[in-house]
């Protein structure tokens, strides 16, 4: 892991500063916004905004990088992320940060696909794996320091705003000076829906219903902590909590994957998270709870994500899992996008904890929809061999999906290799 790190430290340095960047501004919108007396409906709006500019994104930077080359997308996007970032305290109002969130998660998915073409370049065979685990820690610890810087600011100032907008353009300048240039750069064009749904029902549906959790956690956390009378530094405490747990668990989680029927873990992570969020929406009020809850729900979510890819991956040949997992992936968005928009409207009709009957809900249908395609296909339909378990973070983009992709080819070519040699020897 350290050789990997000293080989490609100025990436990694430059997309920690990067997710800072991104998690500040998540958490500042929600808990500023609210301060400005924005509705609820009208923060959502702006929180799923992001994911419409990321989604669309995802399909046109790859096509941008081809035309133009790699760093001068890079640079160009990371100019409009400073521009909008220093731009919301000026423009105090729903249709501008909704506007701005559009533009900024068209720019992050762009600098993220390009960032993570650069890693898959400097990743061998022998390292991918570990560059991918340890491109996972850095953008959670991003997005956790990030948490802590809102604790030590003033939300109703420009101080807050400002030092995101330093940061990433800080984070350009090690990328763009030390990374080599890229190669002819290639994306999978990604399978049809259709034909997704058909390779795996529950991946499908999962995936889904995971981009409204997600979406949930991303964008509309801070506005229920502030909803709820929660200080600044407890909504922060409560966000890392969110993520840290999903760092940890990611590990554990994905060894047990690699031992056992899947759609049984998915079907008891998915109860399990469920049943996190059910407490807090039953016992309302305490922070303890709401921490624990959060915790619960982000150590259960994450993990999932790369277990469903995984899952997926097991009923695919090798030459369709690049191409399915953009299809996945375009799944995901879909529900990211609807996700702050029905949780929104459900704080609305309900009261705050509707935050929680939101996740629980979908992730308690995860779980029965997994207990009813166990009824539908058995362990012997799959046609090929279980692939192992990546772990892969909940805003990757296809390109890193693809290096995913990688690692299981690799990871299983490895295995077909030790078992013949067993049994040649």
């Amino acid at each position: 892991m350290i050789q990997v790190f000293t080989g490609s430290w100025a990436l990694f340095l430059g997309m920690f500063l990067l997710m800072v960047g991104n998690g500040l501004q998540g958490t500042l919108l929600g808990l500023r916004g609210d301060l400005e007396g924005f509705s609820t409906f009208a923060l959502s709006v702006v929180m799923s905004a992001y994911f419409v500019g990321f989604l669309i994104s995802s399909r046109i930077t790859p096509e941008l990088i081809r035309r133009v080359g790699h760093i001068r997308v890079f640079a160009a996007l990371g100019s409009l992320i400073s521009a909008v970032l220093i731009s919301y305290p000026v423009l105090v109002e729903p249709w501008a940060w909704s506007i701005g969130r559009v533009i900024i998660g068209f720019c992050f998915c762009g600098v993220y696909v390009t960032a993570e073409s650069w890693l898959n370049d400097a990743s061998s065979n022998e390292t991918r794996g570990k560059s991918l685990s340890l491109y996972m820690i850095v953008q959670m610890a991003g997005i956790v320091f990030a948490q802590w810087i809102v604790s030590q600011g003033d939300v109703s100032g420009y101080i807050l705003f400002i030092i995101p907008s330093i940061l990433v353009s800080l984070a350009f300048a090690p990328i763009l000076l030390a990374v080599r240039p890229m190669p002819a750069f290639e994306t999978t064009k990604p399978m049809k829906i259709k034909e997704v749904i058909e390779a795996s029902p529950l991946a499908c549906v999962g995936m889904f219903m995971l981009g409204g959790v997600f979406a949930a956690q991303f964008g509309m956390s801070a506005v229920y902590g502030n909803r709820v009378g929660l200080t600044v530094g407890e909504i922060s405490f409560f966000i890392s909590a969110i993520y840290v747990s999903a760092l940890v668990l990611q590990w554990p989680i994905g060894w047990l994957s690699d031992r056992m029927d899947r759609r049984v873990l998915i079907i008891w992570i998915s109860l399990i998270g469920g049943a996190g969020s059910l407490i807090a929406f039953l016992i309302p009020g305490h922070f303890a709870l709401i921490v624990f809850s959060g915790a619960v729900v982000g150590g259960m979510s994450n993990p999932l994500y790369a277990l469903l890819l995984a899952y997926a991956n097991d009923y695919l040949e090798r030459e369709d899992m690049a191409a399915a997992s953009g299809g996945l992936l375009f799944i995901n968005g879909l529900g990211a996008i609807l996700g702050p928009l029905i949780v929104g409207s459900m704080m609305d009709l309900i009261g705050n904890n509707g935050f929680w009957l939101f996740t629980a809900v979908l992730m308690f249908a995860v779980a029965l929809y997994g207990t009813y395609r166990t009824t539908q296909r058995s362990r012997s339909d799959i046609d090929t061999d279980a692939v192992p378990y990546a772990a892969v973070s909940a805003s990757s983009t296809p390109v890193l999906a693809e290096v995913a992709q990688e690692v299981y080819i690799e990871a299983e070519e490895e295995a077909v290799e030790a078992e013949n040699a067993a049994e040649a020897s």
